[in-house]
């Protein structure tokens, strides 16, 4: 059986941790920050996880991860 290839898009988005979540950042943090209130902006730079009916995908896009 050959290697399984990772997704490198994902594998730089991505991150597991040790209890098999992923993390993620959050989007709308590029461009467009003029008319977003600071609060949001700040809300924005924090990380978050990948919801549980996504994380199988995701998964599979890392196996190596």
């Amino acid at each position: 059986m050959p290697k399984m290839k990772t997704h490198r898009g994902a594998a730089k988005r991505f991150n597991l941790t040790k209890s098999g979540k992923i993390k993620r950042a959050k989007a709308y943090k590029s461009h467009i920050l003029t008319k977003k209130s600071p609060k949001r902006k700040r809300n924005l730079r924090k990380g978050t996880y990948v919801t549980a009916s996504e994380a199988n995908v995701v998964k599979k896009m890392i196996p190596y991860k």
